[in-house]
């Protein structure tokens, strides 16, 4: 026997609901970054403890900001085709069931990084959410200024690992920070590009060089994904990794930058989705090569 709730909904269903409304893979690439930087800030015997308790902490932070950020857009995601499916647009979990929820994910979370990291960790997680869901989610509609704003909470979860292993905000913290916070740019106009109709349903303006998909905006995307390459090289610089992990992180730079001449040349939606899908491959491939390095 089916047990229903009040909205027609199995157990199953409200469940998958709340899996849907963390999204789940983004908020695990999040756990995975902090534990990214806290394996590389950690000098002697790894806390497994504390590390697991970092990676819980911010899956929950993050469940907690895409939360947030839903219930803010809930009626722009009815709008657009890639989000009209979403829990709270079709009704699934009401707005006060999901503002309960963000804000339990949020309280246990930040409460979890208080008692296993530091109070440094805490506060940095604490304004992540507030930068995400407050100041980026209004400022999509706004400009192009968001993408940056945006990059700061997307860049952060390695510096927390850092911060949970050594309590402190130093160069080497600096450097992961900057790699994944450039790395953003061309991620994100990638998929403002792909998104770019759905976007405008919804009065996002996301994309550069006055939200056209042109020979501007390209560059832009070429210029920022050719910072990489030497950013990705300043951890073996810095002695943080080695030379290995420095061959493995030019190659995929290299691999991602081609990909931008092609959308420069031809300026279409599959060669941005190329790099949409590069870009998803990127990050965590240099950052296991990182890890491995380091080990």
């Amino acid at each position: 026997m089916i047990l229903n709730d009040t909205y027609g909904l199995s157990m199953a269903g409200r469940l998958r609901a709340y899996f849907e409304l963390v999204k789940f893979r983004l908020s695990f690439l999040v756990a995975f970054s902090c534990g990214f930087g806290y394996v590389l800030g950690a000098s002697g015997t790894m806390n497994w403890v504390h590390f697991g308790m970092l990676c819980l902490g911010g899956f929950l932070v993050s469940g907690a900001s895409i939360t947030i950020n839903q219930i803010i857009e809930k009626d722009l995601d009815k709008l657009m085709t890639r989000t009209m499916n979403r829990p709270l647009p079709t009704g699934r979990v009401t707005v006060g069931e999901a503002a309960v929820f963000a804000f339990v994910c949020a309280a246990v979370g930040l409460t979890i990084l208080m008692l296993y990291t530091n109070m440094l960790t805490t506060l940095l997680s604490l304004l992540s959410m507030i930068l995400y869901s407050f100041v980026y989610t209004p400022l999509k509609r706004v400009g192009p200024i968001a993408v940056f704003v945006g990059a700061i909470p997307g860049a952060l979860p390695p510096l927390l690992g850092w911060t949970a292993a050594t309590g402190a905000i130093t160069y080497e913290a600096l450097i992961i920070f900057g790699i994944q916070f450039i790395w953003q740019f061309p991620h994100f106009w990638a998929i403002a590009w792909v998104a770019d109709e759905d976007y405008k349903k919804a009065g996002f303006k996301l994309l550069p060089s006055g939200g056209a998909k042109d020979l501007n905006t390209a560059i832009q995307i070429m210029i920022y994904t050719l910072f990489l390459l030497p950013l990705g090289l300043l951890p073996a610089k810095f002695g943080i990794t080695g030379i290995d992990s420095a061959i493995v992180v030019t190659v995929c730079g290299v691999l991602f930058l081609s990909q931008t001449f092609a959308l420069m040349k031809n300026g279409n939606r599959k060669s941005a989705m190329r790099i949409m899908f590069g870009s998803f491959l990127y990050l965590p491939i240099v950052q296991i090569a990182y890890l491995l390095d380091k080990v």
